[in-house]
């Protein structure tokens, strides 16, 4: 259990990260930059500048239609395959079957993926993105609070201004994670001439109150900390302790009870230090605040806010009935949920295949196994990757 320990502290240290040895040479990655003017987002509010990364694996083929877009998680990037320098600790998050040869294979498909709107990181040099804390024109400050609330649609908007400076009009797949499931399915109940296929990974089709309460649990401490400021915080102190509980939060709902406890093999539930002194944490406390206030230090507080909001408001097509957003879909869809999901349950999608199936889609449902809940979407991939390589086969792409 020492390596699922190690990925629990890599895991409040980094967002983006697979954990899979791969003795092959790993692709190397260039991070590009994409800029749009006069974005409006769904809430009617205009961004005069937005910047986003991107990164991509593979060729584009000269009819540019082998294109798979990569849709990230909550606390993701765009940084989906590979490294972007050889001696890079840590590969992309889905590097085990994203590159050549593997169930998406980049010698037959050009993949693609960017960073969201008012992703995370801001403070990973990696990432590019525009939110909370980027500079507004109009006074030449950081946004703060001012910064439109936006949408999943909004993160899906932005997407296909990215494809389309690329000449890109058609989507061999879209494939995508947790949040990312939910730009997946956004972007084949909104663009569905466009999508020919959609792989939803641990997602849902819309938010249930017990899912937005969950979340609001992530929020409420950087609203706390008395650093926050009403978002006005920027050249000033940082709400780095609210930050550092919300990343514990967020670590431990996306993990399951098997993996977590097993973790921690030396755990003392009389801890003497916590048992002698009410100011004194356990010992399990220290170490995990330790990691989760480093993870903090990366990403930036306003823009985790930004991201709660927009993953609360989500519900497929932003319509109030889920059944009519999902008959405008038109794309052959694989649902992957993990059977200990504690997060976005299993169940949930078992609805979601059941509304497809009946509404005549062509639909099929695989459920991922494993002990990390959530986070076998990630980590729990691999066993699933001949099925996502046939669910791709394509007679053109042969």
């Amino acid at each position: 259990m020492k390596t699922t320990l190690i990925i629990i502290g890599l895991l409040l240290f980094y967002t983006s990260a697979a954990f899979c040895a791969d003795k092959a040479a790993p692709m190397l990655v260039e991070k590009q930059h994409f800029t749009t003017k006069n974005f409006t987002t769904v809430s009617g509010k205009t961004i005069t500048k937005v910047d986003i990364g991107w990164e991509s694996y593979g060729k584009l083929n000269e009819a540019k239609d082998n294109v798979i877009l990569i849709t990230h998680y909550f606390s993701g990037t765009s940084h989906a395959a590979g490294k972007y320098k050889a001696d890079d600790a840590l590969l992309g998050y889905w590097d085990a079957i994203i590159g050549p040869g593997k169930a998406i294979d980049t010698d037959k498909y050009f993949v693609i993926s960017s960073d969201t709107l008012v992703n995370a990181n801001w403070h990973d040099p990696n990432v590019i993105t525009t939110g909370p804390a980027s500079i507004n024109p109009a006074t030449g400050k950081p946004y703060g609070l001012d910064f439109p609330v936006v949408t999943i649609t909004d993160f899906v908007n932005v997407q296909k201004r990215l494809l389309d400076s690329l000449g890109i009009k058609k989507l061999h797949a879209v494939m995508g994670a947790s949040m990312g499931s939910f730009q997946a399915l956004e972007w084949a109940v909104r663009y569905p001439d466009q999508v020919e296929r959609l792989i939803h990974v641990i997602g849902a089709a819309t938010m249930d109150a017990w899912t937005v309460a969950a979340l609001e649990k992530w929020a409420l401490p950087i609203r706390l900390d008395k650093n926050w400021q009403q978002g006005d915080y920027y050249n000033k102190e940082r709400p780095l302790d609210g930050l550092a509980a919300t990343m514990l939060n967020i670590t431990q709902d996306a993990m399951h009870p098997i993996i977590y406890n097993a973790s921690f093999p030396n755990f003392n539930v009389l801890d003497q230090g916590a048992l002698n002194d009410i100011r004194t944490l356990p010992q399990l406390s220290q170490t995990l605040a330790t990691r989760a206030m480093a993870r903090a230090k990366t990403q930036d507080a306003n823009h985790v806010l930004y991201l709660v909001r927009a993953s609360q408001l989500f519900t497929a097509g932003m319509q109030d009935d889920l059944t009519s957003a999902l008959k405008k879909v038109k794309a052959k869809t694989l649902l992957l949920p993990a059977t200990n999901d504690l997060l976005l349950r299993p169940e949930n999608m078992q609805a979601v295949y059941s509304a497809m199936k009946t509404a005549g889609k062509e639909v099929e449902m695989s459920e991922i196994k494993g002990g990390w809940g959530h986070l076998d979407g990630i980590f729990s991939i691999s066993p699933k990757a001949q099925l996502i390589r046939d669910f791709l086969k394509e007679e053109s792409h042969e």
